[in-house]
């Protein structure tokens, strides 16, 4: 077979094979179109079935119930699970703020002193609620860490401890700025101030105390020291009612009296304290002020107590020779019984009494004058010769009952003028009078000033203070 015969045979066949291969695949297509309209028709069958089922079943009056209940069912489900979820988010986003958290740092305290740590710092925990309410309860504190850290100023951040690790912390403010500065040594004497006297029975009274050691040393920055006026030992004194001997606690202050943190070493010191009952009995005297009305005047006063017994320092009790009732004569316009308090002296503690039971009974007032009262002086304290320019002598007149005054004399009176001021030549000076003890008789004076004149020259007799014609108080 030549060339040509055998291309035309490959030819041919080639076509036959494509128009085979074309047949096949037109045979496929139709098989394919054929089932999947069997598929169709067999779904739509079935669906149709469905929907005529749920049709009967849904309005079927036989299935309501159970129609309901099957809904109902569905509905609490669904409801259910959505609060859940929305429980399950409000948990994890719970959050809790806290204030005034303590705030601690970690530093070489004996090197350093360290300022700018804010006491306190506000934080917000985060997390699920239980862990939230355990790291709140936990006792959690916040810490700068300055370990490490030399003299100076830094910025520090401010770490959450204690809380737990399944919780985020937020800190307010996060970062402060700390001053480190190194100490040195001072030494300061020790004072003392007594605590708690109000605890003491105020008949006792406190000795100078006596100190193991006087002199201590305080450690801190130079500008801390410098600030520094006083040490004290702070003497608890509560029920003390014999000598005693206790360690107290020393304490630094600032000239203003504000305490001021620094190391003392040691921190305390033993001290022992004298405690003694100086006592002192002294009279008790009225002083009557005011007048009383109508005319009337006190007759006479009785008290049921005559004498108290003081209590006090020695010192105090030295300088006292009585204590005084106050009685107000213009209140009272007939014969009564009045009790009042008694009136300590500065620096008395306690009393036998604390008040007296006073009868008062009144009369018919009545008045004399009393002629050639002498006109004394008193503190002539640049020792003048002094003479009057016309008298001597003064009128007074005294009043009260008539058996108060009957026995009154001029030599009873005491009417002065006061040197304290003057100077030399003619001057007047205010005229004085010295009631009497008791208050049951009043003096009044009849002219309110007395002329002297005042020489410049000084006595002979420096130690007295009479002048020429100026009879001496």
């Amino acid at each position: 077979m030549s060339e040509p015969e055998k291309k035309q045979r490959t030819d041919n066949r080639g076509d036959a094979n494509k128009t085979e291969l074309a047949n096949r695949i037109a045979s496929q297509s139709k098989r394919m179109d054929r089932t999947y309209q069997t598929v169709s028709n067999g779904l739509i069958r079935i669906f149709r079935w469905f929907s005529t089922l749920l049709d009967k079943t849904l309005f079927n009056p036989r299935y309501t119930r159970l129609v309901s209940l099957i809904l109902a069912i569905v509905l609490y489900l669904i409801v259910n699970y959505n609060t859940n979820s929305s429980l399950h988010t409000t948990t994890l986003q719970q959050a809790r703020s806290l204030n005034a958290v303590t705030v601690t740092a970690n530093y070489n305290s004996d090197i350093f002193e360290l300022d700018g740590l804010p006491a306190t710092a506000d934080i917000t925990i985060t997390g699920d609620a239980s862990s939230v309410t355990a790291a709140a309860a936990s006792g959690g504190v916040v810490v700068a860490d300055l370990e490490g850290l030399t003299e100076g100023t830094h910025e520090v951040k401010l770490e959450a401890q204690g809380f737990g690790s399944s919780v985020s912390v937020k800190i307010d403010p996060s970062n402060v700025i700390l001053t480190l500065k190194k100490k040195t040594t001072r030494q300061f004497d020790v004072s003392y101030d007594f605590i708690n006297r109000d605890k003491m029975d105020s008949i006792y009274s406190l000795g100078t105390p006596q100190f193991e050691y006087t002199k201590v040393n305080v450690r801190a920055a130079k500008d801390t020291l410098d600030s520094i006026a006083f040490i004290k030992a702070l003497i608890d004194v509560s029920g003390q009612t014999a000598d005693f001997t206790q360690e107290a606690k020393l304490v630094a202050y600032d000239v203003n009296g504000q305490p001021v943190t620094a190391d003392i070493v040691p921190g305390t010191v033993s001290v022992t304290v004298p405690v003694t009952s100086p006592n002192k009995t002294v009279p008790i005297e009225v002083e009557v002020t005011g007048e009383v009305p109508d005319g009337m005047a006190i007759a006479s006063i009785t008290t049921d107590q005559q004498s108290v017994t003081i209590y006090g320092s020695e010192a105090v009790l030295g300088q006292i020779d009585k204590v005084v009732v106050s009685l107000n004569a213009s209140s009272i316009t007939k014969d009564t019984t009045i009790m009042r308090p008694i009136t300590l002296p500065s620096g008395v503690t306690s009393s036998s009494i604390n008040q007296i039971t006073m009868n008062v009974t009144l009369g018919e007032g009545v008045s004399k004058t009393i002629d050639g009262v002498n006109i004394n002086y008193r503190n002539n304290v640049n020792n003048y010769k002094a003479s009057a320019v016309d008298k001597t002598t003064t009128s007074v007149v005294v009043f009260g009952t008539q058996e108060n005054i009957d026995s009154i004399t001029a030599s009873d009176i005491d009417v002065y003028v006061d040197m304290q001021n003057a100077v030399p030549g003619v001057q007047d000076f205010p005229l004085e009078i010295e009631q009497p003890e008791g208050g049951l008789v009043r003096y009044s004076l009849t002219e309110s000033t007395y002329t002297l004149n005042v020489l410049g020259e000084t006595n002979d007799n420096t130690g007295s203070e009479e002048g020429a014609d100026v009879n001496n108080g």
